[in-house]
């Protein structure tokens, strides 16, 4: 069994907290947040503790939080009390220095498009104008704000409500739909990291939506307790609907660690059934 360092977030202070939540919780999208306020200037700024978290209605939810130093508020979301719109501009590789830029602490007033260089396109339903650089942008009004705390550190849950969609169509297949390898998206890391979605970094796992996996439990207990098998490697047999018919036992000239080194093989080949039939096949 491994070792484990066990604590309570009251045991560290914020700033440690803070580092380990966010090392652990990744990769995190990042929404690029642009906002107004009422007099008309434009702020611009990217967070990571963001997602999609409803399709009807569509829904996202983003979080500015008080600065951990001096428990201010960030113009974001003093923008969205005065003006409850807000476009999110998805960020991908091409566009992720000036993304960081833009998170450049400036005083009110200043434009992050023209401190990061990015051009300002006039919406269609909200006031903020959004990023013409962005592979997708996405109008909403602000439903809620759900205030967490008032201490340093403290988030502010902006749930909104998104009303239209802008679509690079570069970044689209031939059947009209977002290509994730086109996309080349980035995550959010821990410290200074950020992760890349490259295509050699993408991998398909096939999940059973018609019928329900047999589950790991239902293999035989020399699969289970393989010492070759990896968990994930297991819960591909695990996966498949059915245990494959019994045929008739062979006699092979592996030992069987050789045998289920064959199977491993085959399943990283996405040949999960075959892999089961020659790990049952074995006298």
């Amino acid at each position: 069994m491994p070792d484990f360092i066990s604590f309570s977030p009251s045991d560290l202070s914020v700033a440690e907290l803070h580092k380990y939540l966010l090392s652990a919780v990744a990769p995190r999208p990042i929404a690029l947040a642009s906002t107004i306020d009422l007099q008309g200037c434009v702020n611009l700024s990217p967070f990571s503790f963001f997602n999609v978290f409803s399709s009807n209605p569509p829904v996202v939810v983003f979080s500015p939080a008080r600065r951990s130093r001096d428990s201010t508020t960030k113009h974001t979301y003093q923008n969205v009390l005065e003006v409850k719109e807000v476009v999110i501009n998805i960020v991908n590789y091409a566009i992720v220095e000036q993304t960081s830029l833009s998170s450049t602490e400036y005083g009110k007033g200043v434009n992050e498009f023209d401190k990061a260089g990015f051009t300002m396109l006039t919406s269609d339903l909200v006031s903020p104008p959004r990023v013409a650089q962005s592979p997708v942008s996405m109008e909403c009004k602000v439903d809620d704000i759900i205030v967490l705390g008032k201490e340093g550190g403290a988030g502010h849950l902006i749930i909104a409500q998104v009303v239209r969609m802008h679509i690079d169509e570069q970044y689209l297949d031939r059947e009209g739909q977002l290509d994730t390898t086109k996309l080349d998206l980035v995550g959010r890391m821990g410290g200074h990291w950020y992760t890349r979605v490259t295509k050699d970094a993408l991998f398909e796992i096939p999940k059973p939506l018609s019928a329900k996996g047999i589950g790991i439990d239902s293999l035989p207990e020399h699969i289970r307790n393989s010492p070759i098998l990896t968990g994930n490697e297991l819960a591909r047999l695990g996966n498949l609907k059915e245990l494959p018919k019994l045929r008739k036992p062979t006699n092979s000239k592996m030992n069987p660690d050789q045998l289920h080194r064959e199977a491993q093989k085959l399943i990283r080949e996405n040949k999960s059934l075959e892999a089961l039939e020659l790990l049952l096949s074995k006298v």
